[in-house]
């Protein structure tokens, strides 16, 4: 025993742990999932994700998952009033 008594978030012991709950994180879609949402291919994730100019996503493993509130927040930046604003 080196005489550390850390207790880490992720040990189980007799009541010493203190469990901090998580953020809720929402829904997460599969890039399938999104862009039947909004009707888009997934060719057009895709390529918006190489381009940078896409919607946040996370990477878990090799599969793409995009947050129900990251794509919520990306809808509402690409609202337009009029066809001349970029």
């Amino acid at each position: 025993m080196t005489g550390s008594t850390e207790v880490t978030e992720s040990s189980k012991t007799r009541g010493q742990q203190r469990v901090s709950p998580l953020p809720p994180v929402g829904r997460l879609f599969s890039a399938k999932e999104a862009a039947a949402l909004w009707r888009v291919s997934e060719s057009f994730l895709a390529k918006a994700r190489m381009r940078g100019d896409g919607p946040p996503y996370t990477k878990v493993g090799r599969s793409v998952r995009y947050s129900e509130a990251d794509l919520l927040s990306w809808m509402k930046t690409r609202k337009r009033h009029s066809t001349s604003e970029e």
